[in-house]
């Protein structure tokens, strides 16, 4: 392609792109709509996953070994525990230690400080391979002999393994459909250029010219469309991305949320934007021009 036709292509594609104000309006719309959408539920598939990683480092199960067994006798449980399927760890945790730790979290609470160790009982803090897995894991650790009561907090972990698969489900769902809208809106978009220029193009055919000297302008015009809805989409997307990440770190109930920088994540999402704007452009051009070469 040389430089001229370069020029020549772009300039009738910006021009096409201008001809029908509310239509290529209407395309940039949808794209905007289709990829801040789809990037709003995927960054927050994107949050919970990071999330659920964090609370795989933190989140501890506590198994607690029979009163009757003597020190020496729950330090043996710990191979048995450990040899459980998902279990990471197992650090034992005596009496005495673990009135030392009550004692240091409440240690402005001096009604906690003269505790005799005997109420409390040794244990495990067990940590788990995959927190997904948290509730075999719990039942497997409930039939060591030995451990007569496991705590852990499965409905956080359930909830965000719950609003990940919910996100990723919508967003797959929003990305078809809006896809095929955006592409159906830009295809018709281009259909009205191509049919305000038919005699145009009727003539150039007529002196042989090929189809794809026809058909780039369109697929510079789709590119355009595609392209402008994508750079909107990704500062909308940047902008409430970055409102949401102050509202969760002002909040007083949500601390225990942590939201991924977007700094972390903007090349990505440019590039997933970009390709994508330009796939629906370029692909609803492609769709409204072929079958006008057909004729």
């Amino acid at each position: 392609m040389g430089k001229h036709n370069f020029r020549y292509f772009f300039r009738e594609g910006v021009s096409n792109m201008f001809s029908h104000g509310f239509m290529s309006f209407a395309a940039i719309g949808i794209t905007v709509a289709c990829l801040l959408i789809m990037g709003t539920f995927t960054l927050v598939a994107v949050n919970a996953n990071q999330q659920l990683k964090d609370m795989e480092k933190d989140n501890e199960i506590l198994a607690y070994v029979d009163e009757s067994y003597t020190t020496e006798q729950a330090r043996m449980l710990q191979k048995t525990i450990e040899a459980q399927t998902n279990v990471a760890s197992a650090t034992f945790i005596s009496r005495e230690q673990a009135t030392e730790n009550f004692q240091e979290k409440y240690a402005n609470e001096s009604v906690f400080q003269d505790l005799d160790p005997e109420i409390f009982r040794d244990r495990y803090a067990i940590k788990t391979v995959d927190i997904q897995k948290t509730g075999d894991t719990v039942k497997a650790i409930e039939n060591v002999a030995g451990i007569v009561k496991v705590n852990a907090y499965e409905e956080i972990s359930d909830g965000l393994i719950a609003v990940r698969n919910i996100a990723t489900v919508v967003c797959v769902t929003l990305i078809v459909v809006l896809l095929v809208v955006s592409v159906f809106i830009i295809s018709n978009t281009i259909k009205l250029t191509t049919f305000d220029r038919r005699e145009e193009i009727a003539i150039m055919r007529m002196v042989g010219a090929t189809n794809g000297f026809i058909r780039w302008p369109f697929v510079y015009e789709g590119f355009m469309l595609g392209f402008t809805g994508a750079v909107i989409a990704f500062l909308l997307q940047w902008t409430l991305y970055e409102a949401v990440t102050k509202g969760v770190e002002s909040s007083d109930t949500l601390q225990l949320i942590s939201v991924v920088n977007f700094g972390d994540l903007w090349i990505p999402v440019a590039v997933t934007f970009l390709v994508a704007g330009i796939v629906i452009g370029v692909g609803g051009s492609l769709s409204a021009i072929r079958r006008f070469l057909q004729v």
